[in-house]
């Protein structure tokens, strides 16, 4: 009964501090920045496939990305998607190719801001810094998207080697290439929220103290998605008599909001955690700056 307890007072000390830090709004802005972050980033991506010789993996990557995302909301923007993967741009790797890279940064900077006032730090780092490394994230992302569609393209060829050596083991290639899509994009999935928590805000966290608002925010965010879904299913008429052609659009945006709003709680509840462990009184911000001034010079 204890534990119950524990567990509320926290689950409601992160949603109070949720609203007060306004996590709504902060999750509207996620939302948006990274639907505006989406199509910069794939330009990226389909120049960096064109600049290793396959633009092909550009598709698949997108592809791969996609797969965590409810079917009704990634059929909605495929047709874009690949039109932006298989228009040509003689300017890519040049002037086009940079503000792609620093609008697809944007994205990563709209998550810092939500981390570092649901952790309650203050950023004291140089702008041009926090900048240069969302970019530096966002190349990480877009080169481990490449590397993850090669596995894919791959896959077949693994398969039929091992199908070769053990061939009571590995019979039905379309299963196996099935689960290795979705865990590849579910592995990605964590191991990126497990470097945002830890490495995008200010200050330093510890493995221990973010696996729960992770764990909480893959849960949350495979049931609104089911969720969603389903309602999609059922209502998507109503998007398009409302929106027109922005339906699709739309769709997106909702559904990205929805899921800022689980990454944002999810961090909140960390905080709630972090700040349930310290002495009676102490708040996050005077921890933090009695463990910045006992940091050894």
């Amino acid at each position: 009964m204890r534990h119950i307890r524990y567990v509320y007072a926290v689950a409601m000390d992160a949603l109070y501090t949720f609203l007060a830090d306004d996590g709504w709004a902060i999750a509207s802005h996620i939302a948006l920045s990274s639907l505006m972050a989406l199509f910069p980033f794939l330009i990226v991506l389909t120049s960096l496939a064109g600049f290793v010789g396959s633009r092909e993996l550009a598709d698949k990557a997108a592809e791969l990305m996609l797969d965590i995302w409810p079917a009704q909301v990634a059929s909605t923007l495929s047709g874009e998607i690949h039109d932006v993967l298989t228009t040509t741009r003689g300017d890519a790797l040049t002037i086009g190719l940079l503000l792609a890279l620093y609008f697809a940064s944007n994205g990563v900077e709209s998550l810092r801001v939500a981390l570092n006032r649901a952790y309650a730090v203050i950023e004291v780092r140089p702008w041009y810094m926090l900048r240069l490394e969302s970019i530096g994230y966002t190349l990480v992302a877009a080169f481990t998207a490449l590397a993850m569609a090669f596995l894919i393209v791959l896959g077949p060829l693994i398969l039929a080697t091992a199908r070769h050596y053990v061939p009571l083991l590995v019979e039905d290639n379309q299963t196996l290439l099935t689960v290795a899509r979705y865990g590849i994009a579910v592995g990605a999935l964590t191991v990126a929220l497990f470097i945002l928590h830890a490495r995008l805000p200010a200050g330093r966290r510890s493995i221990k103290q973010i696996v729960p608002g992770i764990v909480f925010t893959m849960v949350a965010s495979v049931m609104s998605g089911v969720g969603f879904g389903m309602y999609l299913a059922r209502f998507a008429n109503n998007y398009v008599t409302m929106y027109a052609g922005l339906a699709s659009v739309i769709i997106a945006l909702v559904f990205l909001y929805f899921i800022a709003a689980i990454f944002v709680y999810g961090g909140e509840l960390n905080a709630a955690i972090i700040k349930s462990r310290l002495p009676d009184g102490a708040t996050l911000q005077s921890a933090q700056l009695r463990a910045r001034a006992e940091k050894p010079a």
